[in-house]
């Protein structure tokens, strides 16, 4: 089984494909895990939502998949503390990135996993070739109860797999990652001088607000845009336009 150790966590993984590298990061917010790529909305009858690029983008590049270390259910096994924040995640993506020798390469994430690549971009620039940023969450101006409610749904689901979980660790925990605004993971003066291009993808909903994904999309120097993305007659097209932005800015040799 692929596990790389961390600091109180074994992250677990998994590769597809080959060619340039691409980590992504799922979308499930806490409960992000590779398997949300596949799952999306499938399980419960209703249309393929978004691209699953351990398929689809696999004929091109190396692409891989992890579970992060709040996933209830998912295969990385580590304890939440209550200084875990956006850092320690990409720190865990950044020990597998270590563990495959890869020295730069592209980073996808889904609603969450927005977040994940900001921060990554802003403390790795030099390793990031490029970022695509599908659905990403953030706080804007009519959704401040969503996260917390979210929260308590997570926690109660997290408590029943680790019910050794101490409440007040995870309430710090909670405060470490979305006591902040816009992304969470990064502020917007991080985003206005970010040089890393980045391909955003606008949420639709609650939790994932246009606003937002508009506004790095407008902030940042080095941006494209893709509007109509979501849902099952985009699927095919969101899947060319990611590979070719993926292509443009993978180095060539």
């Amino acid at each position: 089984m692929p596990f790389v150790t961390r600091p109180g966590a074994e992250i677990y993984y998994e590769e597809f494909g080959s060619g340039y590298p691409l980590m992504v990061f799922a979308p499930g917010g806490l409960r992000s895990r590779l398997e949300f790529w596949k799952r999306q909305a499938i399980a419960l009858g209703a249309p393929k939502v978004w691209i699953d690029p351990t398929t689809m983008l696999a004929d091109k590049f190396r692409i891989i998949a992890m579970d992060q270390r709040s996933a209830p259910e998912g295969q990385t096994k580590g304890a939440l503390e209550a200084d875990t924040d956006w850092n320690v995640f990409a720190k865990d993506q950044l020990a597998v990135a270590d563990h495959l020798k890869l020295d730069r390469f592209h980073i996808m994430g889904g609603c969450i996993g927005s977040s994940f690549c900001l921060k990554l971009c802003e403390m790795v620039p030099d390793r990031i070739s490029s970022a695509v940023l599908q659905n990403p969450i953030g706080l804007g101006p009519d959704n401040a109860a969503v996260f917390p409610e979210e929260f308590k749904r997570w926690t109660a689901e997290y408590r029943a797999v680790h019910p050794e979980a101490d409440l007040a660790t995870l309430e710090k925990f909670r405060l470490a990652m979305y006591d902040h605004n816009f992304v969470f993971s990064v502020t917007r003066d991080f985003v206005k001088r970010c040089q890393t291009p980045l391909l955003v993808m606008p949420g639709t909903d609650a939790p994932h607000p246009t606003v937002i994904g508009e506004e790095i999309a407008r902030i940042a120097p080095n941006t494209e845009i893709m509007r109509e993305w979501k849902g099952e007659p985009h699927i095919a097209k969101a899947a060319e336009v990611i590979r070719a932005f993926l292509d443009k800015h993978t180095p060539k040799a």
